[in-house]
């Protein structure tokens, strides 16, 4: 199924710059890398790493780290950015590596992208090591159900939500991009992994800390991101 990345490449790449946006910087970057760090992983595997981004940062902090994207105009760019990294074709689906590949899988944003998560999450688990982690950041189920906003006085924002146990699939378009995105009760993100068998050791929401003022503000009147990470268990013995 088309999900528009491959025609959102190059609008994307322009949006993202070096940086990132704001997301990223001023409210997942910190909570995502303090993660890493804590767990110290010899071997990440990056799902959906886009134009590598996060994959550059893990490589200056020495971790060795493999991206995988789908979008070939991303993996290009990826590439192009850093000619020393490891970055492949892939889907989340079907991942081209054996078992027990990877301390951490990386899933920044891009399980909204993923039609199917049991098998995206599934196999995330597969190329796990035992004790391994998966480390996730997503929008917040109820963002994805956003049927509208309101303004209300004084430029206050009222986010208004439909269909929010129907999982379902929507458009969104912004700056030239034009992407598929699949709306999840968090119900269905935490059954799948503990169906998994794994354990969940962090669960964050964390507020924008840095960036314009007006930004940083509207943002933690009504938070749109959650940090998860869960552990594969060792087995016994």
């Amino acid at each position: 199924m088309d999900n528009g990345w491959d025609a959102s490449a190059e609008a994307w790449i322009a949006d993202q710059g070096d940086a990132g946006d704001f997301s990223r910087r001023y409210v997942l970057d910190a909570p995502m890398q303090a993660r890493v760090r804590l767990a110290a992983p010899g071997r990440v595997l990056d799902v959906g790493c886009g134009e590598g981004r996060f994959c550059r940062w893990l490589a200056s902090e020495d971790i060795a780290c493999v991206g995988v994207e789908p979008a070939a105009g991303l993996l290009a760019e990826a590439q192009r950015r850093d000619p020393a990294g490891d970055y492949r074709p892939g889907r989340a689906e079907q991942l081209p590596f054996a078992d027990a590949s990877f301390d951490m899988v990386v899933f920044y944003l891009t399980l909204i992208d993923i039609e199917d998560i049991h098998a995206a999450l599934a196999e995330a688990a597969r190329v796990l090591t035992p004790g391994g982690r998966i480390l996730l950041a997503n929008l917040q189920p109820y963002n994805t159900a956003a049927d509208a906003f309101e303004k209300l006085d004084g430029g206050e924002r009222r986010l208004v939500m439909a269909r929010y146990l129907e999982e379902h699939d929507r458009w969104d378009e912004w700056r030239g991009i034009r992407i598929r995105n699949w709306h999840r009760p968090l119900s269905a993100y935490m059954t799948c992994l503990l169906d998994l068998g794994l354990g969940l050791t962090c669960f964050e929401e964390p507020a924008a800390t840095g960036g314009p003022d007006r930004a940083r503000v509207s943002y933690n009147h009504v938070p749109y991101h959650f940090m998860m990470e869960w552990r594969l268990p060792v087995a016994a013995g």
